[in-house]
């Protein structure tokens, strides 16, 4: 599946991305719209007090300073007006938290493993398992020969990866967060998730996406010296290609349900230990045409 051109990646615009799970529209619409106008107001106040500060109790004007050190009525709003606002601000932050983390019962479970420095996926009840790593560009003199050059079919520039992660449309995805090293960072913008992967614990978020295509993201925390080289890239596609993508990885569907094979292969399957290709497996069902497996 290629990319839609600023939908899931960045495009240096001024402010959040296009979010495409319900959490991420509600703390879009939180963000832009009552704590934007919020900051707003409160920055235009504090500047007009500076100002008649400046103008009316400047020293030519009042040569004479008052001695006066206490106002009750004022010292009553700057305490009372803060408190209002931050119970204001806490009422609709609180509500997002509990939905936030209050997930519905998954459809599919996803374990994210951070490593120096790339990304392993599990899915533990569908038995694939694969590495992805950035994909480098044609002129990059670390590139190996056996190694894929970046497309732009595949992505942007470091976000690219040679094995996306496949999730279907319209179902709730639980991810199981850790890393095997340092502390790690699974983080997509477009899905308002941003998750530390620590070693020896498990954390977890979810996503929902109804729109089919593909998102990125990358390590958001400093993991040592390749920490800008971790991207993430996640496909969502119908839940039929879905079946068929996991068939072709050898899976197969929770509860032993049928895989429905595509009619032509999808692409060569291989062990877990030669990371599948599941960027490659999507565009192949896209187009019924084989793809090649990469390592």
């Amino acid at each position: 599946m290629i990319p839609t051109p600023g939908i899931g990646e960045p495009d240096g615009r001024m402010g959040l991305q296009t979010q495409v799970t319900p959490i991420g529209e509600e703390a879009s619409a939180f963000h832009n719209g009552p704590l934007l106008w919020l900051c707003g107001l409160i920055s235009a106040f504090v500047l007009i007090l500076l100002l008649v500060a400046m103008v009316r109790f400047r020293r030519s004007a009042n040569p004479t300073p008052s001695r006066n050190s206490h106002n009750t009525a004022i010292e009553i709003i700057w305490t009372l007006l803060p408190v209002l606002i931050l119970v204001g601000i806490a009422i609709p932050s609180i509500r997002l938290l509990r939905h936030q983390y209050s997930p519905p019962p998954a459809d599919v479970t996803i374990k994210v493993t951070g490593h120096q420095w790339y990304w392993s996926y599990d899915y533990p009840d569908m038995g694939v398992t694969f590495d992805s790593y950035m994909l480098k560009e044609a002129n990059d003199p670390n590139r190996q020969p056996n190694q894929r050059a970046r497309t732009d079919n595949d992505g942007p520039p470091l976000f690219a990866v040679d094995n996306r992660v496949v999730i279907p449309a319209g179902k709730v995805v639980k991810f199981l967060v850790t890393a095997d090293d340092v502390i790690h960072s699974f983080a997509v913008p477009a899905f308002w998730i941003k998750q530390d992967a620590n070693p020896g614990q498990v954390h977890e978020t979810w996503v929902k996406v109804d729109r089919p295509g593909v998102y990125f993201g990358q390590c958001s925390q400093l993991c040592g010296a390749r920490h800008g080289f971790m991207p993430i890239a996640v496909e969502v596609v119908p839940q039929a290609q879905f079946n068929q993508w996991i068939g072709q990885q050898g899976g197969k569907l929770p509860g032993g349900a049928q895989v429905v094979q595509a009619s032509a292969p999808l692409a060569t399957a291989t062990p877990a230990a030669a990371a599948p290709t599941a960027g490659s497996a999507i565009a192949a069902t896209a187009t019924n045409q084989p793809a090649t497996a990469q390592n």
